[in-house]
């Protein structure tokens, strides 16, 4: 899988691929990263991106030529790209966007900032568009970073246990509901007069499972009811 970030701030984002599970994704070639200054694409002197906004309004908006020129040529590059924007007026990204993603051989992350990006842009190129929840963010960086990362972790091979995606937060269960995890536990089995549910204690997998289920659906109807 290839990530091509266009951002004006690169920096935000590369630090997040050099720790863990990702940079070690990188280092046995299941992922590679490619980033892009739109500033490097410009035509005016002084390499200006942004520009007022059309009837009025406050702030800056990037307008439109140093992205049409910069994702033209990598559509004209990689006709196969796929170029996500994340935006705050959009369809929530889930769990199934991620897998579903995950299938593509590059994906190209398009990062707003000031007051976004001019809709032409978006209109021509995007082949989605996603927000990661109902808040504004400075710039686009951060949503682009969450969404590869929750993409990178189902591409086979860049977890170390591939059965650790069968039991998360969101995934399908047995009648097709989306569930969230179960609580989870480690040692000591008592820590400050709270003990581990003695089902998990006992090696009995079948009970295991049934009150992990029953778990899950409790805090599926308390947080997402």
């Amino acid at each position: 899988m290839k990530f091509s970030f266009i951002t004006l701030f690169p920096d935000l984002i590369k630090p997040y691929f050099k720790e863990s599970i990702l940079k070690k994704a990188i280092e046995n070639d299941k992922l590679s990263l490619q980033f892009y200054n739109p500033r490097d694409y410009t035509t005016n002197k002084h390499n200006k991106v942004d520009d007022t906004l059309c009837g009025g309004g406050a702030g800056q908006l990037i307008f439109p030529q140093p992205l049409f020129d910069l994702l033209t040529k990598i559509k004209q590059d990689d006709p196969k790209a796929y170029i996500v924007f994340p935006l705050a007026a959009a369809k929530p990204f889930k769990q199934t966007d991620a897998k579903r993603l995950a299938k593509k051989e590059h994906i190209v992350m398009v990062s707003g900032r000031y007051e976004g990006i001019d809709e032409r842009v978006i209109e021509t190129f995007a082949s989605e568009v996603f927000s990661i929840g109902d808040y504004i963010l400075t710039g686009g960086e951060l949503a682009s970073t969450v969404m590869a990362d929750a993409i990178s972790r189902n591409i086979p091979g860049v977890l170390g246990n591939q059965e650790s995606l069968d039991d998360e937060s969101y995934n399908l269960n047995d009648q097709d509901k989306m569930m969230l995890e179960a609580p989870s536990f480690t040692k000591p089995v008592i820590f400050e007069n709270q003990k581990v549910p003695s089902e998990l204690l006992k090696g009995n997998h079948a009970k295991i499972r049934s009150l992990k289920s029953k778990l899950s659906r409790c805090k599926t109807k308390y947080f997402r009811p």
